[in-house]
Parts: C-alpha cells; structure tokens; sequence
C-alpha cells in the first residue's frame, strides 16, 4: 500500500470500538427480563434498520438517537418501555471497549501518522470511549458538530479542513461498508475495510452495502502491518 499518506481517519464504533458486543451486553439481558430471546445476530440486525430511520430527517444527537432505537426495539417486541429502560443504551455506551488489537496497533500507527476519527456520536460520548483507546488523536469530528451522521460527506470534509491536507493525503480506515467505505469511495478518499465480521453471515449491526474498498484487513494490527510500521 501507498506509504505516502499523512494521516488516517478512523471510524470510531465497530472499527476501533467493539459496538457489536457493547450492544449486545445492554440489550441481550434487557430482553431476556422481558422474556425475549432472539439470537444476538437477529438483534444486531433489527439495530441495523432501526439506526438509520432514527436519523433520517431533520438532525438529532446521537443520545436521541439511541433513545429512539430503544423505542424501536420496544415497539417491535411488544415491551412497555419505562423512562430508565429508554436510556439503556445512552447510559451503557461509555463502558463499550476497544477490540483487543485496537490500543497497540494506534499506538504502532501513531509514531508515523496523524490520527483522527469521524464517527457518527455526540461529542460527550466520544470523550468517554477516548480514554479507553489511550492514543491521543489529532482531531476528532462528530455527528454533533457536523450536524449530520455518515454515510452523509460532511465529517469527511470536515476532518480534511481541520487536518489541512489534501484528500490523496489521507486514508480512511472502518468497518462500515454502508456508513464509511461507499462515502470515501464517492469522494475519491482511500480506504481500507476493517472486516471485524470475517467469517461471520450478515452485515451485524450496521446496513449492508455494494462498496468495494481499496483493501481488505480483519483488525488494526493486520492494517499496521500493512503500512509498514
């Protein structure tokens, strides 16, 4: 791969955070006290179509958001949903940790590049889940401040104009083929698919996608190898 690149822009959930298991540990025990239960991937699937309608139309925080998949899951469930059950997933996220390879492989990665992510949460949140991934990151763009969430283009733009380079400068790293890979491609950004499902059927938690990335890895230590440091 092109060594020659100045920064990479990081997804943040599903590519450096692992989501899919932070969500399943709020809602798998939540369903169970109400006498569900679907196999986690059937869960993972249903936030896959919640997520989007929650922020289709006019902006939101992501807090709202999540508020809205949790009354998504209570609608189709038939759950009565009480005021501290609508913030389950609000208040469970801060605790959401990193994949295994995620810390090392910043750090590996941070002695030659400039890091940043554009990820599609509030910027409260994001400050939480910073300090379990440890590496400082040059600039962090989020759905709260761009006032949209991917695959919209604004964080891209966004995280160009705060690194000051040009778009060939960067590569954009993720999991989402839906939220990040299709978008970067459309705007001629690099990028490299974190494929955290390898092996695994289905798209999880986020919607499925045609995109075809630049290159293909299974974690972050695989991408630090690639890029040589």
């Amino acid at each position: 791969m092109d060594h020659n690149f100045v920064a990479l822009t990081f997804d943040c959930y599903g590519t450096l955070i692992d989501w899919e298991t932070g969500l399943l540990a709020g809602l798998i025990p939540w369903l169970h006290a109400h006498g569900v239960h679907d196999a986690p991937e059937q869960v993972l699937s249903l936030y896959a179509e919640l997520e989007p309608a929650a922020e289709h139309g006019a902006f939101k925080t992501y807090k709202e958001v999540l508020r809205l998949c949790m009354d998504g899951f209570a609608r189709h469930y038939g759950i009565v949903l009480d005021a501290e059950d609508r913030e389950l997933l609000v208040r469970t996220l801060a605790d959401w940790r990193p994949f295994p390879d995620t810390v090392e492989a910043l750090r590996r990665l941070k002695t030659r590049y400039r890091l940043c992510i554009v990820s599609n949460i509030d910027s409260d949140l994001i400050a939480h889940s910073q300090r379990w991934l440890e590496v400082p990151f040059d600039a962090v763009v989020t759905a709260e401040q761009v006032g949209s969430y991917k695959p919209a283009h604004a964080h891209f733009h966004e995280a160009q104009r705060r690194l000051g380079l040009e778009k060939n400068q960067i590569l954009h790293v993720a999991q989402s083929l839906y939220h990040d890979i299709a978008p970067a491609q459309a705007l001629g950004i690099a990028n490299v698919w974190v494929n955290r499902r390898r092996g695994k059927a289905g798209t999880g938690a986020t919607p499925g996608s045609g995109a075809t990335p630049d290159r293909e890895v299974g974690n972050l230590t695989e991408l630090a190898d690639v890029m040589g440091v």
